[in-house]
């Protein structure tokens, strides 16, 4: 099967910053795939090789064993950027039917319009907008050509709670026909929620790459937080299992690697706690370990 995505030693340089450093990646065809990184990672600069705005310094990249420019012509591609603009006085419909016009098969104006959620502000002008809705018409002008392939560079910026949870509806209903989604975001439970795989990006090299569960497992550990009910933290750091105590207000939060052996040690301390919780490590603190243990490296 031809990978819808495909890097082979990809070197992309500015002067002398090396802004991606010899990625090796591929994706097939109905994965949706997460890209996360700090700023000045190379996320951005990746997806722009990859849509044939920039050309790598070194190595290969292929759009389902294309050039991205051939794969991007021939209307396979979709895309949404962060700094994408439009001409002001235009409406959302008459957009739409620009974007439909350049590609040889597209979707019907009022599925895309109904696909990103705009049916009802389609002659709306583009400069009338709000910043959620700016970005629900980049989405769908990205979705114009009916495209095998979205790509997405922080798809919910300027979204509300509410509109973030719209178009991620709108991306399931999207990728749940086969389609072939890849995301940056810096919101790390979209990540973690929508994505079948999750790839973690810092100083331009791929430090991680696998399904959010297995990314998380690299933290390892569990967190144990309970109300101190006014007694004394002393001693918290010597319970079985506990790594790292840290007391906020009233209530003690433990990481711990052995969170049974930790409960049950609690339990017969004799000491107060309420409010008892367990929880795995989260995406949050699995990017953050990786990110900074690469920045060290």
């Amino acid at each position: 099967m031809t990978e819808a995505l495909k890097l082979t030693g990809v070197v992309k340089t500015f002067g002398a910053v090396r802004a991606v450093d010899g990625i090796d990646l591929s994706i097939a065809p109905g994965e949706t795939v997460a890209l996360l990184g700090p700023n000045g990672a190379g996320k951005s600069t990746a997806i722009n090789m990859l849509l044939g705005l920039l050309e790598p310094t070194s190595g290969t990249v292929e759009v389902f064993g294309q050039s991205p420019t051939q794969a991007v012509r021939s209307g396979r591609v979709g895309a949404m950027l962060q700094e994408a603009g439009f001409v002001a006085n235009a409406t959302v419909r008459e957009l739409i039917d620009l974007a439909r016009a350049v590609y040889p098969r597209p979707l019907p104006t009022d599925e895309i319009l109904a696909a990103a959620d705009l049916t009802e502000i389609a002659g709306r002008r583009i400069d009338k907008l709000s910043g959620g809705q700016s970005q629900r018409a980049r989405f769908a002008f990205a979705l114009a050509g009916n495209p095998d392939l979205l790509m997405l560079d922080e798809p919910t910026s300027a979204m509300d709670v509410k509109a973030r949870q719209e178009f991620w509806a709108a991306m399931r209903a999207y990728a749940a026909g086969g389609k072939t989604v890849l995301f940056a975001t810096h919101y790390l439970e979209e990540a973690d929620d929508f994505a079948d795989r999750v790839i973690v990006v810092a100083n331009g090299r791929i430090i991680a790459d696998g399904t959010g569960n297995e990314i998380k497992k690299v933290v390892g550990g569990r967190t144990l937080s309970f109300d101190l009910e006014g007694g004394a933290a002393d001693g918290l750091d010597r319970m079985p299992g506990v790594t790292v105590v840290e007391v906020r207000n009233d209530r003690a939060v433990l990481r711990t690697d052995d969170s049974d052996a930790t409960v049950r040690a609690l339990v017969t301390s004799g000491r107060a706690f309420g409010n008892l919780e367990i929880v795995s490590a989260g995406l949050e603190e699995a990017f953050l370990a990786l990110t900074e243990t690469a920045q060290e490296a």
